[in-house]
């Protein structure tokens, strides 16, 4: 088997098994290796050559991208090994390859009191604004789940979430009586239909919008410091990671939910200490 074989192979694996917008970010990728050792036994493929194609492909990009085009890569051979060759070696394992791709050291980012956010939210001048505001920094919905949302995608409390990132069919995210009361009360006033949008506007105005107002109290603020405020004050508040992990941010993985929340201060820790066994 040659690696153009084992290529279709795995495109085959990918449309059965992934979303689709994962197995086109693996096109340029493939298509360029393909070209280039397509006629290649894996067996016979070194680590040494694949690294110079790596090295030329991604010579103009940012170390996340060359991040991510080996890993792409290194799940292509893991492919073969699981499936055709276990015998074979990983060529992307080598010390070389895992040094020059290593994950860099992950950067905790400030977290935005929480007081910030709610001047925001008061300041901001319609409602529309207000309950993208609230879904993203009390409810832990992504600006991209926001502003999709229809009608028909309420159920009282409830708001189905199609295709999420999680890659599930559908998750839901949970809302607070009053943002669930705000949001029926928009709906009625703008006279929106079943199959509606409720936010018509796009990502990049979303964003400009939130930026905006954020520079109104005088903080940067962008889409996903609502969602990381609203899972730093549910930790703050004693809510079970899980909880946070798997309702209101619906992440796969508690590590992911944990690189969202802030660092506990010294002040924090003592109020904790405080709670747990008293003054």
């Amino acid at each position: 088997m040659n690696i153009a074989t084992a290529l279709k192979l795995f495109r085959d694996y990918q449309r059965s098994n992934l979303k689709p917008n994962t197995a086109i970010s693996y096109r340029y990728l493939l298509d360029n290796f393909e070209e280039l050792l397509g006629e290649r036994n894996p067996t016979f493929t070194r680590s040494e050559e694949i690294f110079q194609f790596l090295d030329l492909l991604t010579e103009n990009n940012c170390r996340s991208t060359k991040r991510h085009r080996y890993s792409q890569l290194k799940a292509f051979f893991n492919f073969i090994v699981m499936n055709y060759e276990p015998d074979l070696s990983n060529p992307l394992d080598s010390p070389l390859m895992r040094k020059t791709y290593r994950l860099p050291k992950p950067k905790q980012r400030e977290i935005i009191a929480k007081g910030l956010i709610d001047e925001v939210i008061f300041n901001s001048k319609n409602l529309r604004d207000r309950l993208l505001l609230e879904l993203q920094s009390r409810c832990g919905a992504r600006i991209g789940e926001v502003i999709n949302i229809r009608v028909k995608d309420i159920d009282d409390r409830k708001i189905t979430v199609h295709n999420p990132k999680s890659g599930k069919e559908a998750g839901v995210i949970f809302m607070s009586e009053q943002a669930a009361n705000r949001l029926n009360t928009y709906i009625q006033e703008e006279a929106l239909r079943e199959e509606n949008r409720v936010f018509n506007l796009c990502y990049s105005t979303a964003r400009t919008m939130i930026n905006k107002l954020g520079k109104k109290v005088g903080i940067r603020l962008n889409p996903r410091d609502l969602r990381r405020q609203s899972a730093t004050f549910a930790s703050r508040n004693g809510v079970p990671l899980e909880i946070i992990s798997k309702v209101l941010l619906r992440h796969q993985n508690l590590k992911t939910t944990q690189m969202y929340l802030g660092k506990v201060s010294d002040s924090e820790a003592i109020r904790w200490m405080d709670i747990l066994h008293g003054k």
